[in-house]
């Protein structure tokens, strides 16, 4: 899908569509929409692309881009400033935004989900002949903690926190997962932190290529003293063996999931629209990438969901019989 910037933010009200021309409507009037994605080596992206598409195509009258971004807290910061409708991100990005807190203190976003996505898992990326074979080995080595404002970059700093780890204790680098990889291959990193549904493409293309063994390090044990600092939003879960080329064995990760938000202030026709014509052409979505294996209506919880669902999706799904609670 070719990206373009959204309309002037002047534009927002419009966007939203305060007038109600949605599906339904015998000539709906043009909207235009922005969804914030991810990096292009990240799954948000090419999800939030097929989104856009099924929008585009199957709701008259509407135009829906994907916006590659940094991520999670990008993201977030996008919906605050009216220059996206709609986001995926982290569920912890969202629970820190909706209380305003770290990189939203004192300035919190009011959003709403539609849906509960999949679940991101925390990968810790690096390769034989590093010297790294636990987190804390990462000590003086090259390591990138991922995009700047993105939720892995917030991840990974928590995560070395937890370590008795300061940025100073290691030779940053702030790389998105593909040039990450690229970096791995050219010698200059010894590592990188990205949360991400397996198989994320760059992972997959560092340990398809000749001649590396790659490697991914367990961190579910960080689960409980994460919680009991930041909120109850992250779980242990697990790289299934054989996701990526050369790794056959299951590795033990946190589990954070994804969720597919809208500002608060949206309308509920229109956020109903969204969810409804999303859910119903699921299959083009799993077409696109097998994370969306896990968006189904057992998982459409709000123990899964950091932030409250909002009344067009609660609608959505109450039609469907599918329970919240």
């Amino acid at each position: 899908m070719k990206r373009r910037q959204f309309i002037a933010a002047g534009s927002t009200a419009g966007a939203l569509g305060l007038t109600g021309a949605f599906a339904g409507s015998a000539v709906a009037q043009a909207q235009q929409f922005s969804i914030a994605t991810g990096t292009t080596g990240g799954v948000y992206y090419p999800l939030g692309g097929a989104m856009g598409n099924i929008l585009s195509k199957k709701v008259p009258g509407w135009a829906v881009t994907a916006e590659a971004t940094a991520g999670s807290v990008a993201n977030m910061h996008m919906i605050r400033d009216g220059k996206a409708q709609m986001a995926l991100t982290q569920c912890d990005t969202a629970y820190d935004a909706i209380k305003g807190l770290d990189k939203f203190k004192d300035k919190p976003v009011e959003s709403r989900t539609l849906c509960v996505v999949y679940p991101n898992l925390v990968h810790f990326v690096t390769m034989e002949g590093t010297g790294i074979n636990k987190l804390s080995d990462i000590k003086g080595k090259r390591i990138s903690t991922s995009s700047p404002v993105s939720g892995s970059e917030v991840m990974a700093l928590r995560m070395m926190d937890e370590l008795g780890l300061k940025v100073a204790d290691i030779k940053r680098e702030r790389l998105s997962p593909a040039e990450s990889t690229n970096a791995m291959k050219d010698g200059k990193l010894d590592g990188y932190f990205f949360n991400g549904g397996p198989p994320v493409a760059a992972i997959t293309d560092l340990a398809a290529t000749q001649g590396v063994k790659m490697k991914l390090l367990p961190n579910a044990d960080m689960v409980p003293a994460l919680n009991k600092k930041y909120g109850p939003v992250f779980a242990p879960s697990v790289i299934k063996g054989k996701s990526y080329p050369g790794v056959d064995a299951d590795v033990p990760v946190i589990a954070i999931w994804n969720i597919l938000v809208v500002p608060a202030s949206m309308k509920d026709d229109q956020a109903y629209t969204i969810i409804k014509t999303v859910w119903e052409n699921y299959p083009d979505l799993l077409a696109t990438h097998k994370a969306v294996t896990d968006m189904t209506p057992e998982n459409q919880k709000q123990a899964n969901s950091s932030v409250p669902f909002h009344p067009g999706a609660m609608k959505f799904f109450a039609e469907k019989g599918i329970k919240l609670s």
